[in-house]
């Protein structure tokens, strides 16, 4: 397995990748590394591809041209530009979405025991004899999903419809349903989208807590500034489908070329006489995006 020579161990390396759609290059040789532990978010304005960079690393989308390599929980490369996402998430990467995908007919508990099905141990047989193995699988998945749903403080909840629930409720729910699956890398799109100030907080620690506590790596779309900004160690910045930056958090803040990005050439030009204070500076202009921005509405307007 990879290192970096400062001992981090690789989890995820994209290496070039493109995807066209028609005449569309929606993501230009994108290039990034990911290690285990991290968490690095992926940010750019509405339209810039981080949607389309998730579905490409979650086997949604075929790249047209590049490579992922992805070392599994044993250590095993494997190269999954072409793989299903049912396979990925076998093989430990698992992601939620902008627009929340819940089974909103069947109950939140059942939400979660679907997708701890891939953990299963037995076999046809046990199930169809109802053999010992089969009933030790089913008391593992109960307790499962309980530690799961009482770690999102939803446990009292669990016999309720996923429909049912208030919208902060569903979309710890469909983080809850993607942690099920055991995942080594999670993806995280736009998990703040929609929530109101406290909601978001609230998010923010259980986003750092979940990864302690899974050994996680994530990666993570946001237009929150300030959710991303606070959690993140990381930031890689698209625009127009190109990565145009990467750094620590408090580096991106003050990038003319991020400012650019999500405010326009005159906001990313210093500002000459005496009006020019420190609130005029790049970190006013890259703090505010969050604020002045809605998340995506949809699948089809890429983040």
């Amino acid at each position: 397995m990879s290192a970096s020579d400062e001992g981090r161990v690789l989890l995820l390396k994209a290496a070039d990748l493109s995807i066209v759609f028609g005449g569309l290059r929606a993501v230009d040789d994108f290039s990034c590394e990911l290690y285990r532990g991290e968490l690095v978010g992926l940010i750019g304005p509405n339209g810039a591809g981080k949607t389309t960079v998730f579905n490409m690393l979650s086997g949604i989308y075929a790249p047209t041209g590049g490579e992922i390599d992805f070392w599994d929980r044993q250590g095993k490369l494997h190269r999954i530009g072409k793989k299903s996402p049912a396979l990925l998430n076998r093989m430990g990467i698992s992601r939620t979405f902008q627009n929340i995908r819940l089974f909103n007919n069947l109950s939140v508990e059942d939400n979660v025991r679907i997708a701890l099905h891939a953990r299963r141990a037995e076999n046809p047989v046990d199930v169809l004899f109802r053999l010992g193995r089969f009933h030790r699988d089913e008391r593992r998945m109960i307790e499962w999903t309980d530690e799961l749903l009482s770690l999102f403080k939803i446990e009292g909840k669990k016999h309720e419809l996923a429909r049912n629930l208030p919208y902060g409720e569903q979309r710890k729910l469909e983080i809850a349903r993607a942690l099920a699956g055991n995942p080594c890398l999670l993806l995280l799109d736009e998990p703040a989208a929609g929530m109101n100030p406290q909601e978001t907080q609230e998010l923010m620690k259980l986003i750092s807590l979940i990864r302690r506590e899974f050994r996680l790596t994530i990666l993570l779309i946001e237009h929150d500034m300030r959710l991303i900004m606070g959690i993140c160690e990381r930031l890689i910045v698209l625009d127009y489908g190109r990565i145009i930056t990467e750094g620590k958090p408090a580096e991106i803040r003050r990038n003319p070329a991020v400012i650019k990005a999500y405010l326009g050439e005159e906001a990313a030009t210093p500002t000459a006489g005496p009006t020019a204070g420190p609130t005029a500076g790049p970190t006013a202009a890259v703090s505010g995006p969050a604020d002045a921005e809605p998340g995506d509405s949809g699948e089809g307007t890429d983040g």
